[in-house]
């Protein structure tokens, strides 16, 4: 992955010496000579401004709020934030408050966004140090990469597990194959041994990947559009593989529209032992009465790990800041250790941060453990808006698969001649 690393500093030292290198005649600033110019102190930073302000998620901000103290109490910078909607008002709000003047420094969307915000001029490029970049998994910082170019740094993690129950399941198991030999023998009547929504991409990627597949080739961050592999050889394998699932032991009815709401009423009525979801269901399960466990996902038969998709909330830098550099200093301060733990802390969020996943207060978090670690071996969803295209065909290639109306390699070949075709037609070349 291409590294960004922080020449802010260094760049703006260089043009103090070279400024004092000229004559004293030329020292002397002529009248408005630096109206509109910005001053650098030592440490490369331009002055400190007043206030600086941010948009967090709705019911959210009792985790921001210790961070802004001490980052007041550091720096000497109020900070105001204000709750909005993470997943479509933060997006829409920018749009109209940025121009006007009204709107924030930073805001926290979803990285999938990324590349529609960047297109449209919403956000700016930040510069880090690499000993910043460090902190973070890999995967997560990927999440953060548009064309090669960092966007924001990640607060929170979320990408699908292992989940089963206790009462039905001694423990998770290490392997698919372990699974499916238990699902065999479990699988009878109306009871199942392992449920999973293999007919929607976003949870059947994790095993296209795993053996192979991917959605847009990966160039050092920068996604390529016209390199993809959701019809070369592992994909057609791992197709291949949710097809034997839907064909011996998944029942009919978890596939389409209403798969997801059938699939969790077997596992909260106790007649599924384990399924694949998110830290999302946790709580409703919790809530059924049902004492669950949580592991990574078991690796495939290839011996490779499911490569789930995931979700990275990140914090970004408006566009339209008049303090970006200062913007950039406060997500590097909220998204540190100390205040990336506190944050888990008060909202469960689980945070990207290397040395937290074994520290104790995650460790022991049977569910967040088990997000961390799965997230290690995720692949960020694609932040470029040409994967609005990729969705829908998808979903119709798996679906007639798991309907055994289609063979995998027919109905991806399908899929991917149909997505190149909406590229073209709704993406055009620049």
């Amino acid at each position: 992955m291409k590294k960004t690393v922080s020449i802010f500093s260094s760049l703006a030292l260089l043009a103090g010496v070279m400024a004092g290198c000229g004559s004293q005649d030329e020292a002397k600033p002529k009248e408005n000579e630096n109206e509109g110019k910005t001053e650098v102190s030592e440490d490369g930073m331009p002055p400190k401004p007043e206030k600086l302000v941010v948009w967090e998620d709705v019911d959210r901000g009792v985790a921001l709020e210790p961070a802004i103290k001490a980052f007041e109490e550091k720096y000497g910078i109020k900070v105001e934030y204000k709750e909005v909607e993470m997943a479509t008002k933060q997006r829409d709000q920018l749009r109209l408050d940025g121009p006007a003047g009204t709107g924030p420094d930073v805001i926290t969307v979803p990285h999938d966004q990324i590349g529609q915000l960047v297109t449209e001029g919403l956000i700016r490029e930040i510069q880090v140090d690499q000993a910043v970049l460090d902190t973070f998994t890999e995967s997560s910082i990927d999440a953060q990469m548009y064309d090669g170019k960092l966007y924001g740094l990640p607060k929170a993690v979320e990408t699908p597990v292992f989940i089963y129950n206790k009462k039905l399941m001694d423990k998770a198991p290490e392997t698919m194959d372990e699974l499916y030999q238990f699902s065999k023998e479990f699988t009878k009547g109306d009871k199942y041994g392992f449920l999973a929504l293999w007919d929607n991409f976003y949870f059947a990627h994790g095993v296209i990947a795993g053996m192979g597949g991917y959605v847009f080739k990966n160039n050092n961050g920068t996604l390529d559009r016209n390199d993809i592999g959701l019809n070369n050889e592992g994909a057609v394998k791992g197709v291949e593989y949710i097809q034997k699932w839907y064909k011996e032991l998944f029942p009919k009815g978890i596939i389409g529209e209403n798969g997801g709401s059938a699939m969790d009423g077997l596992f909260n009525e106790g007649k599924a032992a384990s399924v694949m979801n998110g830290p999302w269901a946790f709580q409703g399960m919790r809530d059924a009465g049902i004492d669950i466990g949580v592991a990574p996902m078991p690796k495939l038969p290839n011996g490779e790990p499911v490569k789930t998709f995931m979700g990275v909330k990140g914090w970004h830098v408006s566009a339209f800041s008049k303090h970006p550099e200062w913007a950039t200093k406060l997500i590097e301060f909220i998204t540190n250790e100390e205040n990336a733990k506190k944050r888990f802390e008060l909202t469960r969020e689980i945070p990207p941060v290397k040395s937290l996943i074994n520290d104790p207060l995650i460790a022991e978090d049977e569910g967040a453990k088990a997000v961390a670690i799965q997230s290690q071996y995720a692949v960020p969803m694609p932040n470029i808006p040409e994967m609005a295209e990729v969705w829908g065909p998808m979903a119709t290639a798996l679906q007639l698969v798991a309907n055994q109306k289609a063979e995998p390699k027919q109905a991806l070949d399908e899929a991917v001649k149909t997505i190149k075709t909406n590229i073209e037609t709704n993406h055009p070349s620049k």
